[in-house]
């Protein structure tokens, strides 16, 4: 059984991010790190986090980097 709640964790550092004004680079290597992270604590639900997300680029590319992809 994954861990479905992580969303909480990635959305509140994702919005963090985003209120604060970080740039694209910020964004991408921190939440890389992130979804890594939870990844390795069995995340299950990254393409929900990622749906929210997917019109802020460095975000998704943060996904990408972790083999996790949006499929219209």
């Amino acid at each position: 059984m994954g861990w479905g709640s992580a969303c909480r964790i990635f959305n509140n550092v994702a919005d963090g991010l985003i209120e604060a004004g970080a740039d694209d680079d910020v964004k991408e290597k921190t939440l890389t790190k992130v979804i890594a992270d939870l990844q390795a604590e069995d995340w299950d639900t990254e393409l929900d986090s990622l749906q929210d997300y997917r019109n802020d680029p460095a975000i998704v590319r943060a996904f990408a980097a972790n083999d996790i992809h949006w499929e219209d």
